[in-house]
């Protein structure tokens, strides 16, 4: 009864193994911050751990882990103005698709690349799913913003719908659940997420004897104590990428719904903030009372599992008063502070690929940490697919920096201030002069952002050792010319443009739009995708058939069986 469907279709991990051409790249390692001579040297860990991977019996294990992307779009009108059709039945079922489904709203498509080895590989991949989707789309576009396109009234947003089988209904009464919490229109937002594995051969590697690595009991909790410490780091870091990818400065007033804010006017229908980076990832997102005090711990997978557990758990009495039921149809899953695990909103993820009638939470418990999902990445409107390679290959730098690099355990006052981190940089990112907190110092968002792209330039180098070239250096290159200048941010390079087109933001989106949605015209799939993909789409149609007419209990039966299942024995 999963609903993270997408991962439960995922293929085995190192299914296959791709080998890349090598050059020869020397690693410079004889740099540490220092206040005197102003340089940066790497830590011990990091450079012992740069030292074994670059060994020849292991470099190879560089290019074993897996990559994969799901891309959300709302599917738009000619106008601009949200989609009212259902989801095309020639894209095929949203309930059973593998690579295309529909995330909160109807209109909400999302599309979901197989697991591949090369970044390069995944994004002709999803090139491919985008190709299809336009060739069965009629004359609607796919919005090119996160932020979501001039939206109707609340009634006039449809909810996205399964069908009518006990896990079709548990998907789109769940959705309901977030439209009574949240509003329907957060249900238009629209992100990229990286999700990102590493060989599992690598973890022992990296925790030999006075490797600094900790000594785990298990493979399974020596994997999962390492991306938990990745994920550590990576909520010290992430705010880099915010700055430097952060696409969504302005959206459309009428997408507040009248709630307070403290955004300027740019014109008539567009607010905005001078110096924000992405407002998709501010306080004006999936915020709210009931998770305000939610925040789960990434020292330990224990401590991570466990209050997610409370919190599904939990009641909420503010949710107890509007009740599970309304006129006698299901508005909610439950009344407690989620009402599934994945209610919870958060920069990245650790996962596992979840088995029949699993649970999310229940993998981690049972099998441990088998990949990361990065969600905090906008919508890159400048590219045809939302992303751009050059991005994706200093995702997987970064990525693998943060798994390297020493990760000691966060306080909550450490939580804090990567909090705060994160938000001032969401919002004003590109204010001259912004200051951030870096232990007990406050230092500029560029020196400091310098300073880690220098830390960072090693584990690219490696990267490319293994795979030729410099495709992994040459996107740091690109990323150190927007911290010499942020009017060459995607942030600053929308505000440019929303303001080439009076202000609009509505105007700047549905232009994008039109643009990439001409691009894929002039690119229809081949014909070998178009039989692959009209045959997936036949075989999701006759799955979700198949599921339907299975005689099963009850809905309120499956609901009370999902809510009592044990998500984890840990305490």
């Amino acid at each position: 009864m999963a609903l993270d469907r997408e991962s439960a279709r995922r293929p085995p991990p190192f299914a296959t193994h791709r080998r890349c051409c090598r050059i020869s790249v020397t690693l410079s390692t004889n740099n540490l911050y220092d206040a005197q001579d102003r340089k940066i040297k790497l830590p011990n860990l990091l450079t012992r751990r740069l030292a074994l991977l670059a060994e020849d019996a292991n470099l190879a294990m560089l290019t074993g882990g897996l990559r994969g992307i799901e891309r959300e779009t709302l599917r738009v009108e000619p106008t601009g103005k949200l989609a009212a059709t259902p989801h095309p039945a020639a894209l095929g079922s949203a309930l059973t698709h593998p690579q295309i489904t529909t995330d909160y709203a109807e209109a909400l498509l999302e599309f979901i690349t197989p697991p591949e080895h090369d970044i390069a590989v995944t994004l002709q991949k999803l090139d491919s799913i985008h190709r299809f989707a336009y060739s069965k789309l009629g004359d609607e576009l796919l919005w090119s913003q996160s932020m979501p396109c001039q939206l109707p009234p609340e009634e006039g947003i449809q909810i996205a719908w399964y069908g009518t089988s006990n896990l079709g209904m548990l998907k789109h009464v769940y959705r309901r659940g977030l439209a009574l919490r949240y509003g329907k229109a957060m249900q238009c937002i629209a992100g990229i997420h990286y999700n990102y594995s590493l060989d599992e051969r690598l973890w022992p590697v990296l925790a030999v004897p006075n490797s600094g690595a900790p000594q785990a009991a298990s493979a399974m909790a020596l994997q999962s104590e390492s991306y938990l410490a990745m994920i550590r780091n990576f909520r010290r870091y992430s705010w880099l990428l915010m700055y430097l990818f952060g696409a969504s400065p302005a959206l459309s007033a009428g997408f507040l719904r009248g709630r307070s804010h403290q955004l300027a006017t740019l014109s008539a229908d567009t607010l905005y903030l001078p110096y924000a980076t992405s407002l998709r990832m501010s306080d004006l997102g999936y915020q709210n009372d009931a998770q305000s005090g939610l925040k789960p711990q990434e020292n330990s997978l224990d401590i991570y599992v466990a209050t997610l557990t409370r919190a599904v758990n939990q009641p909420y009495l503010p949710y107890a008063q509007l009740g599970l039921k309304k006129d006698g149809e299901w508005i909610q899953l439950s009344t407690n502070v989620l009402q599934i695990e994945n209610e919870y909103y958060s920069t990245i993820r650790p996962k596992r690929v979840i088995r029949t009638g699993e649970r999310p939470l229940q993998a981690l418990c049972a099998r441990g940490v088998q990949y990361v999902e990065v969600r905090c990445m906008d919508v890159d409107p400048f590219e045809p697919i939302g992303i751009s390679l050059e991005t994706a290959r200093f995702l997987d730098a970064f990525l693998l920096f943060c798994a390297l690099d020493e990760s000691a355990p966060i306080s909550e006052e450490q939580s804090r201030t990567f909090t705060e981190n994160f938000a001032r940089t969401v919002k004003e990112g590109r204010r001259p002069g912004l200051m951030l907190r870096q232990g007990d110092a406050a230092i500029t968002l560029q020196e400091w952002g310098a300073q880690l792209l220098q830390r960072i330039a090693p584990v690219a180098a490696l990267l490319d050792r293994q795979c030729g070239g410099a495709v992994h250096a040459n996107s740091l290159a690109l990323q150190a010319r927007k911290l010499a200048d942020p009017e060459a941010t995607p942030s600053a390079r929308v505000l440019a443009q929303v303001e080439g087109n009076g202000g609009s933001f509505a105007a700047f989106g549905l232009s994008q739009s039109q643009a990439h949605a001409a691009y894929f015209r002039a690119h229809p799939p081949v014909a070998e995708e178009l039989a692959y993909f009209t045959a997936l789409a036949a075989a999701s149609m006759a799955e979700q058939a198949q599921i339907e007419q299975t005689p099963t209990a009850s809905f309120d039966d499956y609901v009370a069986a999902y809510r009592s299942s044990n998500l984890c024995h840990t305490s």
